[in-house]
């Protein structure tokens, strides 16, 4: 089965290349299931009802976040009405929302999401290594397609996490750092592997926000308000083509699609 990761969705003009793109990316390689990273997707941080109202019609099985997803108050009651908008898993107990969904492909292939979220550089959150054993542990059997999202700062901690999960998930990606790695590999075990896919958004920036904004913030050490930029906007994914026997990886394809109006 083929399996396409999107991502973090970068404001405005990542919902634009968004919806231009995706469709024709699952038509073309013939997914099977879509997962999208959209914690930026309101104005670079969190999402709303609105902003998700924008790519209902989209073909997309499950929505992945991470820190950014507790920034718009109005998206909180999105991740208890709707299961397939996750959080990261090792927040503590009593926040809203799951980090795990359980979804399937149209010919009955069960595959399971689950996000989490790295600590160095980033909050004390429980141990995403062993919230990631507890979870998978708790996965029935016959669920053997498992993907994660692994949202994290440290190249480091993602690569740590990729050999942690070798040859019990079918793939690892890392998301947050905004810029794609090109070390793409199946690790030996037989996850399918990529430190960071980078962002669907705009790539005259740095990391998505306008250069000016960011510069005069390194400049002056003070609060200067951030603003999405505009051009140079790409769709970054990567596509896994899975053994649904195994649950192992066969192939991983790293994308970085130019978007123009």
């Amino acid at each position: 089965m083929k399996l396409l990761f999107v991502g973090d969705v970068m404001g405005q003009p990542g919902r634009r290349a968004l919806l231009a793109l995706l469709p024709r990316l699952v038509d073309r390689h013939r997914v099977d299931y879509t997962v999208v990273n959209v914690e930026n997707m309101a104005g670079g941080y969190g999402i709303t009802p609105d902003t998700m109202r924008e790519i209902e019609e989209l073909p997309i099985d499950c929505f992945t976040s991470g820190n950014h997803i507790w920034d718009k108050k109005e998206g909180l009651a999105l991740l208890e009405r709707d299961p397939r908008i996750l959080r990261p898993a090792n927040y503590p107990a009593g926040n809203p929302g799951s980090g795990l969904f359980v979804g399937e492909t149209p010919a009955g292939i069960p595959v399971a999401t689950l996000n989490l979220e790295g600590r160095a550089f980033m909050h004390s959150l429980d141990s995403p290594f062993e919230v990631a054993d507890r979870i998978l542990a708790g996965l029935p059997k016959r669920v053997k397609v498992r993907f994660v999202d692994f949202h994290a700062e440290a190249t480091s901690e993602k690569q740590a996490m990729g050999f942690h999960l070798d040859g019990r998930v079918s793939a690892v990606v890392g998301t947050h750092t905004h810029v794609p790695t090109a070390d793409e590999r199946i690790l030996p075990g037989g996850t399918g592997f990529l430190t960071d896919v980078g962002m669907t958004g705009p790539y005259e920036s740095v990391i998505g926000m306008r250069a000016d904004k960011v510069l005069k913030r390194f400049y002056l050490q003070t609060h200067v308000s951030f603003e999405v930029a505009k051009n140079d906007v790409r769709l970054a994914a990567a596509l896994f083509d899975i053994d649904e026997e195994t649950g192992l990886a066969r192939g991983v394809e790293r994308m970085l699609v130019p978007f123009t109006t």
